[in-house]
């Protein structure tokens, strides 16, 4: 699958969507961001069942602004619209291949968990 552009009109509903998500968060003018994307493209390539996106944080400030994007390069892993991993600064092909493993192994049951107790605490608030 190709990389997908993410933006404030198509973020939620790919999110909503799909189930593991990874997106770069980046910028024209950074450097470290565009040798980074061609890693990204890269490690795209070897999974196709996965949405692998890219956020210019220059032209969806709104989407930067959520996510308290300060620092770029930027990768965040979502599973079942739950973030489960961030990263700041380059990361190389081999590194980033392991992180998208370890992704894949996490387990989610603490997760849904959590939000078995919120929605059961907005049920009964008392």
């Amino acid at each position: 699958m190709a990389v997908v552009t993410l933006t404030k009109a198509n973020f939620k509903d790919t999110v909503e969507k799909n189930d593991f998500i990874i997106v770069d968060f980046w910028a024209p003018w950074c450097e470290p961001c565009l040798l980074f994307t061609e890693t990204f493209k890269q490690v795209s390539e070897n999974h196709p069942d996965i949405v692998f996106g890219t956020v210019d944080i220059e032209a969806e400030p709104e989407i930067a602004e959520y996510f308290n994007v300060e620092k770029i390069p930027g990768v965040m892993i979502l599973r079942e619209q739950a973030s489960i991993f961030t990263q700041i600064g380059e990361i190389a092909a081999p590194a980033l291949e392991k992180i998208v493993q370890w992704a894949r192994d996490y387990d989610l049951s603490p997760v849904h968990e959590w939000y078995a107790r919120q929605q059961a605490q907005q049920a009964n608030p008392g």
